[in-house]
């Protein structure tokens, strides 16, 4: 071994251990430095028009980039979080006083149920409809509970949510105003040739744009649509239930469907029938239509995943990360179907490929 080769190879060790040594330093604000990165690359095609009509003054076109992305994203997210933190914790006061009774709302279904029913149940021994009826509650003072614990989180941890907050809009600044340079220099540093380096970027762009600006769009459409016919036929926490739909609908092959299907069936069975017919067409034709109307256009067919891969990833990637996984988790799975790509089609002998 030279000395050029063990000086290199001792270089390398230094710039990993280094990496890892400044990753871990910002880990604590990984999250502010996750949502920095990805709003600028959302924002940056609208940054690039502002900068060309303000010409020069770099540090104005960020500015008014920021204020834009204020007013687009954190001001109604900051409202939305602020209402279903509210009705959550409504929620859990509703539960535990006993005003709010999921077990017995169960038990109203069931009595609907023809006698046919209740045998078939008997048979196969789901007869204890008490235990069922708690473990409703019980899932459902978890739930509400769940948020309220988060809204006095929330209050406990405002000074560090300020920091990340100034952390993110501060990088954020700074990735709008400096952001082609930043690229240049990624490229460069990258050791793959230009071809493969532009692929994996251009993926790994296309993925964060149609994962964020795409899915949460259409997540977005589906609960509001859903909160306002919640709203309209008069079921309490619409905000709530809007906000939970919207989650849902993230996650290919579930959808809102799980929420607003169970209340258009308990409307049925209890009696109300326009009621109930008028949630399943509404969620039928309307809130399952934003689907097929909105991610075609957002996100293209060309550039989404499998669905059973968004499932998947999007699952992994919320259990590992929590709330920011529906993005990594796509975005990781992404990256491994285009490395694996690039090196069947690149770097294997074509000789030895599989027809």
């Amino acid at each position: 071994m030279n000395g050029s080769s063990l000086h290199y190879r001792i270089f390398l060790l230094l710039l990993v251990a280094v990496s890892v040594a400044f990753g871990w330093v910002l880990w604590p604000f990984y999250g502010a430095i996750f949502w920095g990165a990805i709003l600028a690359i959302i924002f940056a095609p609208v940054h690039r028009r502002i900068a060309a009509k303000l010409g020069k003054r770099r540090n104005l076109a960020a500015l008014a980039s920021l204020l834009l992305v204020l007013l687009v994203v954190i001001v109604p997210v900051t409202f939305i979080t602020g209402s279903l933190v509210q009705e959550g914790a409504n929620l859990y006061q509703r539960v535990k006083s006993g005003n709010l009774n999921f077990g017995a709302y169960f038990q109203q279904v069931l009595d609907a149920l023809p006698p046919s029913v209740h045998s078939l149940l008997s048979r196969f021994d789901i007869a204890d409809i008490s235990s069922l009826q708690d473990k409703l509650t019980a899932g459902a003072m978890q739930g509400s509970q769940y948020l309220a614990t988060q809204a006095f989180n929330i209050g406990q941890d405002t000074f560090q949510f300020l920091i990340s907050f100034g952390i993110m809009l501060y990088l954020l600044f700074f990735l709008l105003r400096d952001g082609s340079l930043l690229s240049a220099r990624l490229r460069g540093a990258i050791p793959l040739s230009d071809t493969h380096k532009m692929h994996l970027l251009r993926k790994f762009t296309t993925v964060i744009r149609a994962t964020v600006k795409g899915n949460i769009a259409v997540a977005a459409a589906q609960g509001a649509l859903g909160g306002m016919i919640f709203y309209i036929l008069g079921i309490q926490g619409p905000v709530l239930w809007g906000v939970v739909m919207a989650f849902l609908s993230l996650l290919p092959a579930i959808g809102a469907g799980l929420i607003w299907a169970p209340v258009a069936i308990y409307f049925l069975v209890t009696g109300a029938i326009w009621q109930g017919v008028t949630l399943i067409l509404y969620g039928v034709l309307v809130i399952g239509m934003v689907d097929n109307v909105l991610r075609p256009l957002l996100v293209g067919k060309d550039t989404k995943l499998p669905d059973y891969v968004v499932l998947i990833s999007t699952l992994g990637g919320m259990a590992l990360f929590g709330l920011n996984g529906f993005v990594i988790g796509p975005l990781i799975a992404a990256l491994f179907i285009a490395c694996w790509d690039l090196f069947a089609t690149d770097f294997v002998d074509p000789d030895s490929r599989a027809p």
